[in-house]
């Protein structure tokens, strides 16, 4: 009996539906054809879900796969069929803001005028396209939440982080979204959580609440200000702490103006902690470009970080050993805990540290140093044309294809061959060495890896972008032990017996954990404050200019 009434039911359907594949899909709204749907709701139901098949069949509109295959999977049964739905998209859309992206790339103003209006208003041909509209509307901010509006392929060569999901998994969660008790809630989870995240939307706000009152005043250059110096320079720094909130003034009358008293100097100092910055309370180059760093600015330097932090969000978990390019930090997070740490020399300017995702492969005890064809071509080469004692002065030795010492009197080294230079340069191992006693090893073919250092002198100095491109740590044996990871084997102490053997010695780890080499121009300090940093690599307005740039439905 059963499947005599769902076999008349289709025969139905199809009887009424049938004429209307014939016809263009401006027709529809011309025939004015309405099935039944659910009693009272007015919304042609039966029509609707073929049309909405056909417009995703013929492509009529661009949309998000994920849209695609939501409608599928529901055999494409509308689900805007109320006003109150739309009103929460209309809301979550709004709250784009507070995660820096743009409302206007969801047609924020359209949506309002949407959400008045009758859902079953003006036939199913237009009530099919609206559903796909609202839907890949959804499908879009949940993706640009959750993994960014940004593809960081298009703006880095080396990226290889996790990217999102295939469709039919954000299928399925777009499906719990649109059934959750709240919309807007449910849309405001897809963001990253954590404490950093939290922070730099809570700034946000607070430096667009600044900006809308005009910012703060520039403080004027000069000489290098410090505690107990007077100067016409005092006010404006003393102003300018005061605007932002670091120093508020004594309850007793105001200061000495041109004085750089001690209260002056302590704003000064929590102002260069939060900024990264040596707290000296010496106002020089770096800090006078921080505190000259606009409102406006603050807010883009906000919302690019948003934004990487929902790029780097599915890798962000679990162990992993991270290097944190602009903070000059390394840190190894181990079953749930922060295990290690270290300050790091990374990349200077010209060459810069790369952004990507990699594991340590194995340790090198006593590592030689191969020159890598960059720094041979663009460093050695010049310097060893200008001045021969170069080779001996960095203990370099030269070796030809066949692991051979030649004599580099022999070697043209103002005229190279056209063919590329036929020659190695060689480092041998010693703590004198640029590598250090220790290197890791990582798997990329970019001749990126982290290693000790013959110059620990400049882990003391706040800026640290010195290097080639690789990783120099401070405490690398500690983090040797740990991705040993064999306490009946290696030890302090049985490490550094090996290491004093001078002999090089490829060991492999136990741990082969996912590193994560990524930058950021924002980030937490020991206590957990936010802390703002220098865009050493000026890698914030290429970012900016993308999250700003507008975006077509069914993109990224």
């Amino acid at each position: 009996m059963n499947l005599r009434k769902s076999v008349v039911t289709i025969a139905a359907v199809v009887l009424c539906v049938t004429p209307l594949l014939s016809l263009p899909a401006a027709a529809f709204n011309a025939a004015r054809v309405a099935l039944p749907g659910p009693a009272g709701d007015g919304f042609g139901d039966g029509a609707v879900p073929v049309l909405i098949e056909q417009q995703l069949r013929d492509g009529m509109l661009a949309v998000d796969e994920a849209t695609a295959l939501f409608y599928r999977d529901r055999a494409y049964r509308p689900v805007w069929t109320g006003g109150e739905r739309v009103g929460a998209l209309v809301a979550a859309v709004e709250a784009a803001r507070d995660h820096g992206l743009q409302p206007a790339d969801f047609g924020l103003d359209a949506l309002r005028r949407e959400a008045a209006r009758p859902a079953a208003e003006g036939g199913p041909a237009r009530q099919a396209e609206r559903e796909l509209r609202l839907t890949d509307t959804l499908a879009r901010l949940m993706r640009q939440l959750r993994y960014g509006k940004v593809d960081p392929r298009t703006l880095y060569r080396t990226w290889n982080f996790s990217p999102p999901p295939p469709a039919d998994a954000r299928a399925r969660t777009l499906a719990t979204v649109i059934e959750a008790p709240s919309l807007v809630a449910a849309v405001g989870a897809q963001a990253p959580a954590g404490d950093l995240y939290w922070q730099l939307q809570a700034a946000l706000q607070r430096y667009r609440a600044l900006d809308a009152l005009g910012g703060w005043p520039a403080v004027p250059t000069g000489p290098t200000l410090r505690p107990g110096e007077r100067g016409a320079r005092i006010p404006a720094l003393r102003a300018r702490l005061q605007s932002e909130g670091w120093l508020v003034g004594p309850a007793g009358g105001a200061p000495d103006a041109d004085l750089y008293d001690e209260a002056l100097a302590e704003a000064v100092r929590r102002f260069q902690q939060r900024h990264g910055l040596d707290a000296d309370a010496a106002v020089g180059r770096l800090t006078l470009a921080a505190l000259n760093t606009s409102a406006a600015q603050r807010v883009a330097q906000m919302r690019v970080n948003l934004e990487r932090l929902r790029w780097l969000a599915q890798d962000m978990v679990g162990d992993r050993l991270e290097v944190d390019v602009a903070a000059y930090a390394a840190r190894l997070h181990l079953d749930g805990r922060l295990a290690w740490a270290s300050r790091a020399v990374v990349g200077r300017p010209s060459r810069k540290t790369p952004s990507l995702r990699d594991s340590v492969r194995h340790l090198v005890f006593n590592p030689q140093w191969v020159v890598p064809p960059t720094i041979l071509r663009e460093d050695v080469m010049p310097a060893v044309a200008r001045d021969p004692a170069y080779l001996v002065e960095h203990r370099l030795r030269v070796v030809d294809r066949g692991g051979q010492t030649v004599d580099p009197a022999e070697i043209d080294w103002m005229h190279p061959s056209r063919n590329g230079f036929p020659y190695t340069l060689v480092q041998d191992a010693g703590a004198e060495g640029s590598l250090g006693r220790l290197k890791f090893s990582l798997g990329n073919r970019y001749s990126i890896y982290l290693h000790d250092t013959n110059a620990p002198a400049l882990f003391g100095r706040p800026v640290r972008a010195f290097s080639s491109g690789c990783v120099r740590l401070e405490r690398p044996l500690e983090l040797a032990l740990l991705l040993l990871d064999d306490a009946g084997r290696w030890n302090a102490e049985t490490l550094e017996v090996a290491l004093a053997t001078g002999k090089t010695r490829t060991v492999p780890v136990r741990r082969q954990i996912p590193t994560l080499l990524y930058y950021v121009t924002a980030g937490l300090d020991d206590a957990g404050a936010l802390q703002l940093r220098a865009d050493i690599y000026d890698h914030d307005a290429q970012v900016l200019a993308a999250l700003d740039a507008p975006q077509r439905a069914g993109a990224r």
